[in-house]
């Protein structure tokens, strides 16, 4: 079986702190990734660095001009490609389907146009938009509202040349859409050719596996509810409708993640801090989810063979220790090793 292992730039960029992009490069490559993500928040902290080389005063660091972008765009493309590294998407396209100010809605429309500009820049054809998690205020409960506003992206995507394809993911602390399932009916009710599926492991165990409030770090019947849904995904998901997997496990804490704990945050969601501090490659200490099961679902079942993405997150990226990118790459490159030899592939 093919496939291709490529890495996420969050675990390439801005949170490796004080650790150069060309140098991060250089570890995938070494560790065989053949491929990347970019992170929308590293590409502007590429675009600003040029700003200010080049002497411009831009009246906002964190929004760079439109030029700037596109040029930074330009530039990681050809670092990637002296070192035959593909760019397999940009990503997140965050909090727009089902806004319920309409003006807003709007602005973020204007903001995919560039967007779609970016990723030609960057020589790819896949964005990735993760589930909406504003507040439920701020959002449409109404999922026609919701898949109307991934299509109409849709459509702008279809129109440039060459086109783009949209990937939809479910965040499983996200307002409305948590599990495959729920991207997956946005998705049949957008009906759009270009617009598939994201299935992240963590993201598929997070929501009906893990509960990192709870003592056990579990969900009650989490191990059923794990198979219901694989079943569920086999029988219902075309294989052709899924456009990127993202593969990593996470940490059991020892304590609920609860007020009192470290990475607690009273306006973040648990779920959310978690992801954000205890992701880990397959299989490592301490990692507990289901991840060869869904794995197997996925590409025994489903028969996937396309790029599939190590999007870490975790407290050590944010480590100056000059090692951590090296470190990271390799122990990326072992559990993928370690994944194919218990899928037997």
């Amino acid at each position: 079986m093919s496939l291709n292992l490529c890495i996420s730039s969050m675990s390439l960029g801005r949170c490796f702190a004080g650790h150069s992009l060309q140098h991060k490069l250089d570890m995938a490559k070494k560790h065989g990734y053949a491929g990347l993500e970019v992170f929308y928040e590293d590409l502007v902290d590429v675009a600003c660095k040029f700003e200010t080389q080049s002497g411009k005063d831009a009246a906002d660091s964190t929004s760079p001009s439109v030029d700037s972008l596109l040029e930074a765009s330009a530039w990681i493309w050809n670092q990637c490609n002296k070192l035959g590294l593909h760019i397999i998407c940009l990503q997140p396209f965050m909090h727009y389907e089902g806004l319920l100010d309409r003006e807003e809605h709007k602005r973020r429309v204007g903001e995919w146009v560039t967007w779609l500009k970016i990723a030609h820049a960057l020589h790819t054809d896949i964005i990735l938009i993760p589930s909406n998690f504003l507040p439920a205020d701020e959002i449409s409960g109404d999922i026609n509202l919701r898949a109307s506003d991934l299509a109409e992206l849709a459509d702008l995507a279809a129109e440039v040349q060459p086109p783009v394809r949209i990937c939809y993911e479910s965040l499983c602390w996200g307002t409305y859409a948590r599990t495959w399932e729920d991207s997956w009916a946005t998705i049949q009710l957008a009906n759009r050719p270009n617009l598939g599926l994201c299935l992240d492991t963590f993201n598929i165990a997070g929501a009906i596996y893990a509960d990192p409030e709870r003592p056990d770090g579990k969900v009650i019947n989490s191990d059923r509810a794990v198979t219901q849904s694989m079943e569920r995904l086999i029988s219902t998901v075309s294989r052709d409708k899924v456009f990127l997997v993202q593969l990593v496990d996470a940490e059991k804490l020892q304590n609920p993640l609860i007020q009192g704990h470290a990475f607690y945050q009273a306006k973040q969601p648990a779920r959310m801090s978690w992801s954000r501090n205890c992701r880990l490659f397959y299989a490592e200490q301490e990692a507990y989810l289901p991840v060869l099961e869904i794995s197997r679902a996925i590409f025994n079942g489903l028969g996937y063979r396309g790029y599939v993405s190590f999007e870490l997150f975790n407290r050590r990226m944010s480590d100056s220790d000059p090692d951590v990118p090296k470190e990271l790459a390799r122990r990326g490159a072992v559990a993928w090793n370690r994944l194919l030899g218990d899928l037997c592939l």
